[in-house]
């Protein structure tokens, strides 16, 4: 397989997080960057942040139009070249009870972590093929081990991971190599914006959603505000993008994190009845039933 050093590269969910440390961490090593973003005030300041070869793209990976439009540009500047590689990183996450979550909230996380995926997938292959590139999938740490309410997210990266299995065995004959990043935790963004999300679905939530819920959703938001303090900085996957993409031979996974390397690891060994023992003293949720019928 090449190994690519240089070359172009698509990155897509650029805006914040790890999507713009890989788009800038790319730039800085010498690639042609295509950042995707939604709003211009996220492509000023990449631009800002960036050496003058970095394009951001106005790209949504839900609209068919959006994503056709994006390829279009990208061929216009890459040509016969094609791509190094495609860095598939665009996601949401929503948090709540899953007795409780609006299936509405269910189908936006598909649509954005998974089909959006496929999307932006299947338009830039024809340019990847050109170049026998590489396919970074972000997938999580949430795609190996689901954590209490956080289905909608961690369904869709389980999912997120199934595509990147089959894609790895399908695009071989073309020397295309498919790589699944599993970050644990990470400080970005998402998950301030997921604890805003579990926070409106409580405030939608009935009263007897409260009751049943109330004290584990509170820890829940407690959770998720740790889970920001403690995450390490994006740039560390950056790099290991950077490395999946430079090498001629890369791994298929890669952890980012001790957390996520330590709960691979115990979720490895261990019976899943003693794995939720351990998952249950960790996240410290409520395990007894509230008083009431």
């Amino acid at each position: 397989m090449a190994a690519h050093t240089t070359g172009a590269v698509v990155v897509t969910g650029a805006s914040t997080g790890i999507g713009r440390a890989t788009a800038l961490y790319l730039d800085k090593a010498g690639y042609q960057v295509f950042a995707g973003v939604r709003k211009q005030s996220d492509a000023d300041a990449l631009k800002r942040d960036a050496s003058e070869k970095l394009t951001p793209l106005t790209l949504d990976v839900t609209e068919a139009r959006s994503i056709e439009a994006a390829e279009q540009r990208v061929r216009g500047e890459v040509g016969k070249d094609g791509l190094a590689g495609l860095v598939n990183n665009a996601g949401v996450g929503f948090g709540g009870p899953t007795e409780y979550i609006p299936l509405d909230d269910y189908r936006r996380s598909f649509e954005v972590n998974y089909f959006g995926q496929i999307a932006v997938t299947q338009a830039f292959l024809p340019l990847l093929r050109l170049a026998r590139g590489t396919i970074v999938n972000i997938a999580s740490i949430g795609g190996r081990i689901a954590s209490p309410f956080m289905s909608p997210y961690n369904g869709s990266k389980f999912a997120l991971e199934a595509l990147s299995h089959s894609l790895r065995h399908e695009l071989k004959p073309w020397g295309i190599e498919v790589v699944a990043v599993e970050p644990g935790s990470i400080a970005t963004p998402i998950w301030d914006k997921a604890g805003e999300t579990a926070t409106g679905t409580v405030a939608a939530m009935p009263a007897e959603g409260r009751r049943l819920y109330g004290a584990q959703l509170e820890r829940f938001r407690e959770m998720l505000r740790e889970t920001a303090k403690a995450g390490i900085p994006p740039e560390k996957v950056a790099k290991v993008i950077h490395k999946a993409i430079s090498s001629d031979r890369p791994k298929p996974r890669y952890l980012v994190g001790i957390d996520a390397k330590i709960a691979a690891g115990l979720h490895g060994v261990l019976s899943d009845r003693l794995f939720d023992r351990m998952l249950a003293r960790r996240t410290k949720l409520p395990q007894d039933a509230p008083p009431g019928r």
